[in-house]
């Protein structure tokens, strides 16, 4: 063999060995580049297994809460909405400051002073006519207009409007009572002894003003508390309500459903 053939088997074998590890390099490339896919498609198939993550609990609870006393509205229109609601929940911080201060005064003139209501209107229309009667004197002496004195009067509609209104409200509380005096339900009758026993201890602590003063300071102080906590309230008062539910059952079962009821209600005409 020549030192040619030589030199040529051994460019051959050299060109073997190269394409061979190419073929490697690309064989390599194919297994490390194939399962990504794989991953991919299992990472997918995986997120599809999951379950979608539940939404928070926070903003759940927040849609369902149940509000005191099964209120679905606002506090403002559980008031009404209008001049009244602005009033107790200091829309209007100078009349809410000025209707408790009015009120204030008068339960101090009165409980801590001791002043009277007929005293009270006695003396303020003398000083109101003395003073303007002395005006409406002097104001040709000392070169002055007289006082101009409008002429006040009450309107008719509104009067009327306050009756009926009152009237309507008599009416349902009378038809309240006859409903509880008939024996029908007895959940009632214990709502309304209960309260009315509460009102006669108050009623024995303080007298009626001093009672309405109270009345009228929670008015103005609990919903306007009430509107900025009423999350934390209503989760509370759910609570209470629901131990209170358990508590009013075992009374049932043991004691009130063995006392004889009244009459059954009339049967619904067809």
């Amino acid at each position: 063999m020549t030192e040619h053939d030589d030199h040529k088997v051994e460019k051959e074998e050299h060109d073997e060995s190269l394409m061979d590890k190419i073929s490697e390099k690309l064989h390599f490339s194919n297994h490390s580049s194939s399962p990504a896919p794989a991953s991919s498609s299992s990472d997918s198939d995986d997120e599809k297994k999951k379950p979608t993550s539940p939404a928070p609990a926070t903003s759940s609870f927040g849609s369902k809460v149940r509000r005191l006393f099964g209120r679905e509205r606002p506090v403002h229109k559980v008031f009404g909405g209008g001049k009244p609601a602005d009033v107790f929940l200091w829309r209007n911080k100078k009349i809410s400051a000025g209707f408790l201060g009015g009120a204030t005064a008068i339960w101090v003139l009165f409980e801590v002073v001791e002043y009277h209501l007929l005293t009270l209107l006695c003396h303020g229309l003398m000083i109101a006519l003395a003073g303007l009667f002395l005006w409406s004197n002097a104001s040709t002496f000392i070169h002055k207009s007289a006082p101009h004195i409008p002429e006040v009067h009450i309107p008719e509609k509104p009067v009327l409007e306050f009756a009926s209104a009152l009237r309507n409200e008599i009416n349902r509380a009378l038809a309240v009572l006859r409903e509880i005096a008939s024996g029908r339900d007895l959940k009632m009758f214990l709502l309304v002894i209960g309260g009315l026993w509460l009102a006669s201890i108050l009623g024995g602590c303080c007298d009626f003003l001093t009672l309405f003063y109270i009345i009228v300071v929670v008015l103005h102080t609990v919903p306007v508390l009430y509107e900025k906590y009423e999350d934390q309230v209503d989760a509370f008062a759910e609570k209470a309500l629901h131990e209170l539910k358990k508590q009013y059952a075992v009374l049932d079962a043991k004691v009130l459903s063995k006392i004889p009821r009244g009459p059954l209600k009339d049967k619904k005409k067809d």
